[in-house]
């Protein structure tokens, strides 16, 4: 791992972990094995770029504190990322005047609640959002994947783990967009899923709600054709391997599910005893 930082960052008392050659952070120094560089590294400027760098994704990281900012930012550069710093929700707002395709988003700022935030993100942009935070509560991580999150992730900060779901939920997005080209509509009970638009229509033709995970997770369902799904895979479809978030996480989803899916009387969520849940209604045009 080649990570660059500033000699402030020496100060910090960071706990980087990127696997054999880790980054950890004390009191004075940060560990990069033997032959580290050290080369000094300049943050990022929250000012939206006019030119995109060729073949770089746009990266904000949106982090109060300009140690780990500083490290994110020259890492995700360092691994061919276009990257932005923001130190506050006002810097990160103004980041998003450029085209972005992924934020780092940290739940505590000087200016506002992450989560709110990316409430705001969601309802104008299409970018991932990871949550890159110190609030490790349950209630933080399932509320944090309910509101907009594709991923949760809790300080001290692997940064080859982190490198590893932002490029997932990259891909993931970018097989959306492809999946977009077609007009991909099912119908199952009194409901019709739009997969494209990622819409729920009931009967008068009306949007039902959803958070981006109830779709998610609605979507595989209608998607397994009746067939039972297994928790472990659900939080897989929820979360993306997200390793904070356990079956609590997709049990509670499936009952929020149930409580907005309410038609003809018929169940639609089914539990099966000692695997998961499957979608009762298998009808599908």
């Amino acid at each position: 791992m080649n990570v660059r930082s500033h000699d402030s960052a020496l100060r910090g008392g960071l706990n980087f972990q990127g696997g054999p050659q880790a980054i950890q952070g004390g009191p004075q120094a940060i560990q990069g094995g033997p032959q580290a560089d050290r080369t000094p590294k300049t943050v990022v400027d929250s000012a939206p770029r006019e030119l995109r760098p060729a073949g770089r994704e746009r990266l904000i990281v949106v982090e109060d504190d300009p140690v780990t900012r500083t490290m994110l930012v020259g890492y995700f550069s360092d691994n061919n990322f276009d990257v932005v710093g923001a130190g506050s929700c006002a810097e990160c707002r103004q980041a998003l005047r450029g085209r972005t395709d992924l934020i780092f988003l940290d739940v505590q700022l000087p200016d506002g609640d992450g989560f709110e935030l990316a409430k705001e993100i969601q309802a104008t942009s299409n970018a991932g959002i990871i949550f890159v935070t110190r609030r490790d509560t349950d209630v933080d991580r399932i509320l944090g994947l309910e509101i907009a999150g594709d991923h949760y992730v809790t300080k001290p900060i692997n940064l080859r783990d982190l490198l590893a779901r932002a490029r997932s939920v990259l891909r993931r997005r970018s097989l959306d967009r492809k999946a977009a080209r077609n007009h991909n509509s099912i119908a199952f009970g009194d409901w019709i899923i739009d997969l494209t638009r990622r819409e729920l229509l009931g009967s008068d033709g009306k949007p039902v709600a959803l958070t981006r995970a109830e779709f998610d997770l609605l979507a595989a369902l209608v998607g397994a054709d009746g067939r039972p799904l297994s928790r472990d895979y659900l939080i897989e479809v929820v979360s993306n391997r997200q390793a904070e978030v356990d079956i609590r996480t997709v049990d509670a989803l499936v009952a929020r599910l149930r409580r907005k899916l309410i038609g003809s009387g018929t169940p639609v969520i089914a539990t099966v005893t000692g695997v998961g849940y499957k979608l009762a209604l298998s009808e599908r045009l």
